[in-house]
């Protein structure tokens, strides 16, 4: 196996301006252009890979060693950023209002950036082909399916992906591969009332949204704790609800969002159609109008068992099979490489970030969270272990 590490030590200090830069540029889903350019810029410069720009609208897959023959085993990244502001002050911090990398995609990019320039330096010492997929709208738009669905995994066909996830819950030093559901089911809701506004002086001759939209909230807390098995776990939180403008009128229409989440594609729909009926029969209570909608829905992220014990391996070689941890409780977080998953088999695994000896750290989507510089060379370098390892042994 090349010793990873000495290679990409002289173009460190570039991936550490590149985390920078991209920290400083986030853009949301599907409309990663400027940082679509900035990765192109870096991967153009490497000159050994066939490259597909437009993949999803924004997305990228650049493939080494194209040609030749032997396995294929991809890596994937995510482009988009979060409609958050970021909370940092250091000189790095976004410059985008409004928009920040807090889940760490900015690391991704750059460490797949980094693998790539690694591997592609030893090219001719790899027995088959590499895959580089830079992905948008991982956020909620469901860039994953829409990679799939135009061709990231095709001409070569894809044998086998990986992707890493930075993990501020974990000690830096750790990795995190489970097998089977690591990641939830996952769909967003919306929900819209309307009715007849009135004066907040005679309610009686209107409807209180703002009232209907309070017993919803708490009507759907039932769904989790009385209409599902308690062994299946699921979560349905409303996160938002928008309605009226001032002190004395009651508003003729609202509009609630939230989030559902299960370990199984299956319990997920069962979940749906509660909450629906339960809507329904809130509204119909008070003699409102709802309309239910169910979006950007994420299946379960199931690791392959092979492809984990795969990481585990490389993870353990590299760092101690005491640092590996290969039986985490799954999250009801939600992933869409998961979509990648259902046609390919692989593994999503997880880098410990929080710093050694630290108790706690803004974690992902925390308006302070910045993944650190200091993660760059060992993920970059467990990147290119995982494709060496698999390229080499298979399963």
């Amino acid at each position: 196996m090349p010793d990873f590490d000495t290679i990409l030590k002289p173009f460190l200090p570039e991936l550490t301006t590149l985390r920078h830069e991209l920290h400083m540029h986030p853009e949301p889903g599907y409309k990663e252009q400027w940082t679509a350019r900035r990765i192109l810029s870096e991967l153009e410069r490497i000159g050994r890979l066939h490259i597909r720009t437009g993949v999803a609208e924004t997305g990228i897959v650049a493939t080494l060693n194209a040609d030749r023959d032997g396995p294929c085993v991809a890596l994937r990244a995510d482009l988009d950023a979060l409609p958050m502001t970021e909370a940092n002050t250091f000189e790095y911090r976004s410059q985008n209002a409004g928009c920040m990398h807090a889940c760490g995609h900015d690391g991704h990019m750059t460490c797949l950036v980094g693998a790539a320039r690694v591997l592609a330096a030893c090219a001719n010492e790899l027995p088959g082909k590499v895959k580089f997929i830079f992905q948008p709208a991982e956020e909620g738009g469901s860039g994953g399916k829409r990679m799939v669905e135009e061709g990231a995994l095709d001409d070569p066909p894809v044998d086998a992906i990986f992707a890493m996830h930075g993990w501020p819950a974990t000690e830096f030093g750790h990795v995190v591969v489970g097998s089977g559901p690591i990641f939830a089911a996952t769909a967003f809701l919306e929900i819209d009332l309307a009715g007849k506004g009135t004066h907040a002086a005679y309610p009686h001759v209107g409807d209180d949204l703002i009232l209907v939209s309070a017993h919803l909230v708490t009507a759907l807390q039932a769904v989790a704790a009385r209409f599902t098995d308690p062994l299946d776990p699921v979560i349905v939180s409303i996160t938002a609800v928008h309605t009226g403008h001032t002190h004395n009128v009651l508003p003729d229409t609202a509009k609630l969002l939230g989030t559902i989440r299960a370990l199984s594609s299956e319990v997920l729909a069962q979940v749906q159609e509660h909450v629906r009926r339960t809507v329904d029969g809130v509204a119909g209570t008070f003699g409102v109008r709802a309309t239910v909608r169910f979006l950007s829905y994420y299946p379960v992220l199931a690791n392959d068992p092979q492809a984990a014990a795969l990481v585990a391996a490389v993870a353990g070689e590299r760092l101690g099979t005491e640092h590996v941890v290969t039986d985490p409780p799954p999250t009801l977080g939600g992933e869409d490489f998961a979509f990648f998953l259902q046609r390919v088999p692989g593994a999503m695994w997880r880098l410990g970030l929080r710093p050694p000896g630290q108790a706690e750290c803004p974690q992902l989507h925390h308006p302070k969270f910045d993944f650190p510089d200091a993660a760059i060379p060992l993920a970059v370098d467990l990147h290119c272990r995982i494709v060496s390892r698999y390229l080499r042994q298979g399963w």
